[in-house]
């Protein structure tokens, strides 16, 4: 290492990751509820994504933060319920909104419990090799999101539709310093 440099291990505060889930929820929500006044059909069609369609794509978000927050992080990957993770078991927004409130409800119990020794823990997922800190897997689900609200907003604009805003910056304002 050149003099001078020092490594840098340090993770981001408890409440930093507080206030960044804070911001996925405003976002995951916003989009909900855009998703949500478009036609059932356009939201279920399958437009060659990621994961299909519109649906797909965002049930797969919510099954990143469910197998990770609320399974993974307990040691209990063997637990987690597959078959609400296909968009096929769903048949409105409706059902969707059941599924994204249980997930969030564990979501932010986790959230809560944060503490500098939890993001330190080490924690592994049957479809990742190795183990992993939470701090990086509290990393991992945020850009996991923000890359796939990316691929929903292309959507959005391929359907001549403004999709809701997702900027850090204009979701953050009430928090500002």
């Amino acid at each position: 290492m050149p003099e001078g440099h020092s490594k840098v291990t340090t993770t981001a505060s408890p409440d930093y990751y507080r206030k960044l889930f804070a911001y996925n929820k405003k976002v995951l929500d916003a989009y909900f509820r855009a998703l949500s006044k478009l036609p059932w059909k356009t939201v279920s069609k399958n437009v060659e994504a990621s994961h299909y369609s519109m649906l797909g794509i965002y049930v797969h978000i919510l099954g990143v933060y469910s197998g990770w927050l609320n399974y993974n992080v307990y040691d209990k990957s063997s637990e987690i319920p597959h078959e609400k993770n296909d968009p096929d078991n769903y048949k409105s927004m409706k059902d969707v909104l059941k599924f994204k409130n249980e997930v969030w409800r564990g979501v932010e119990k986790f959230i809560q419990s944060l503490n500098d020794d939890l993001l330190q823990k080490k924690v592994s997922a049957p479809w990742l090799p190795g183990s992993h800190k939470v701090a990086d897997v509290l990393m991992q689900v945020s850009l996991e999101q923000a890359h796939h609200i990316g691929e929903i907003i292309a959507l959005f604009w391929q359907l001549n539709k403004e999709p809701p805003e997702m900027t850090w910056i204009m979701n953050m304002r009430k928090f500002a310093n």
